[in-house]
């Protein structure tokens, strides 16, 4: 009774002896089933996976080089059916002393390029394939570059381009340890020059310098400045003259309120300020631009007072912008009788028939008290 090939791929990994043999291993891991198998069932691995699983897309092939156990060659193939991708990957294992395999062209014929790659990057084997020639590398290519053993001869084959390096010039001199990437060998070890290089000179040890061979330090003070600061100011001075001994310039004394000295004025330049006094007037007053405007007076002339325009309001009485430092006369009934205290309101001129002055032998009755009092 045959097996779907979706059912018998959902029993592995635990039916992995029964489908591939004795031998074989599973592990399911990172969402991808793996199977080992012996290098003698690699073929027969492969067979079941087309037959039994329905792995009939093959996807790529290719080795890893494992240090001491040999090439892992790996074939991933899948299951397109139903609608869902069943991945699974089956892996031998052949020594790096007898790399060789069988073909597997005769199951999936795709491999053929695959193994062609494999072969010139690792150098396994592939028995039965029609033509296991270099697929990447150039023609007459030495080595297997994807294998752990090759070495990166690009510094042994050919001449550094740069400068060299202390000990391979032509002037001799002690050669220090050459630092090498991994994976390049020593040139006397590997290569066209092997066994032709003489050993690498040891460097001498250095002997420690004994205390009286040290140079003296200098004890001259910052002030002084260099040696050549005072070369330079011992030429200044003429011919048979000594150089006047160097004075320490004093530190300034001002305050931090002075300023610096690009800050202080200069004398013969500005003139001294005066202080401007401060105004005087009170909010009543107004500002500056609220007073009065007055006539420029003639030079030599008393400045005369300003009269002020019919209806402006006199020189220290409210103003329109703080009308609450004198608040309006609340009037009588009668609206043309001022309150007491109170002056009756001037005209701008005075009638003809009235006398500017008042008669000096008039006195003030009691009918007519004295301020326009009535009451």
């Amino acid at each position: 009774m045959s097996t779907h090939p979706a059912d018998a791929y959902d029993r592995l990994p635990d039916a992995a002896a029964e489908l591939f043999g004795e031998d074989a291993t599973a592990q399911y891991a990172y969402d991808l089933l793996t199977v080992d198998v012996p290098a003698a069932s690699w073929i027969t691995a492969l067979e079941t996976a087309r037959d039994r699983l329905g792995c009939t897309y093959f996807d790529w092939l290719s080795a890893v080089d494992e240090p001491g156990t040999g090439f892992q060659v790996c074939a991933h193939v899948a299951a397109l059916a139903a609608g869902r991708v069943r991945r699974l990957m089956i892996r031998t294992t052949v020594p790096h002393e007898a790399a060789v395999l069988p073909t597997a062209i005769d199951v999936y014929a795709g491999a053929a390029w695959h193994e062609r790659e494999t072969h010139e990057m690792f150098g396994i084997g592939f028995e039965g394939h029609p033509h296991l020639v270099p697929l990447l590398l150039p023609e007459g290519f030495e080595g297997h570059p994807l294998r752990k053993d090759f070495v990166l001869a690009a510094r042994v084959a050919k001449a550094w381009p740069g400068a060299k390096e202390p000990g391979e010039s032509e002037h001799g001199g002690p050669k220090r340890r050459t630092m090498l990437p991994p994976g390049v060998p020593d040139p006397n070890d590997w290569g066209p020059l092997k066994g032709q290089l003489p050993p690498a000179p040891s460097r001498p040890a250095r002997t420690p310098r004994a205390a009286g061979d040290r140079p003296v330090r200098r004890t001259r003070s910052a002030s002084e400045g260099s040696a050549a600061q005072r070369a330079a100011a011992a030429a200044v001075p003429d011919a048979g003259a000594e150089p006047a001994p160097r004075t320490a310039v004093p530190r300034r004394a001002r305050s931090a309120s002075e300023g610096s000295a690009s800050q202080q004025p200069r004398t013969s330049q500005l003139a001294p300020r005066t202080a401007v006094p401060r105004r005087a007037r009170s909010a009543s007053e107004g500002s500056v631009s609220q007073q009065p405007r007055t006539s420029q007076p003639e030079p030599g002339s008393a400045p005369e007072a300003a009269e002020p325009a019919p209806g402006a309001a006199k020189p220290g009485a409210g103003t329109s912008d703080a009308p609450w430092h004198h608040a309006r006369p609340a009037f009588d009934a009668d609206a043309g009788t001022p309150r007491t205290g109170e002056e009756a309101p001037r005209s701008a001129t005075p009638d003809a028939d009235t006398d500017a002055t008042p008669d000096p032998g008039t006195t003030p009755g009691p009918d007519h008290p004295a301020g326009g009092d009535t009451a």
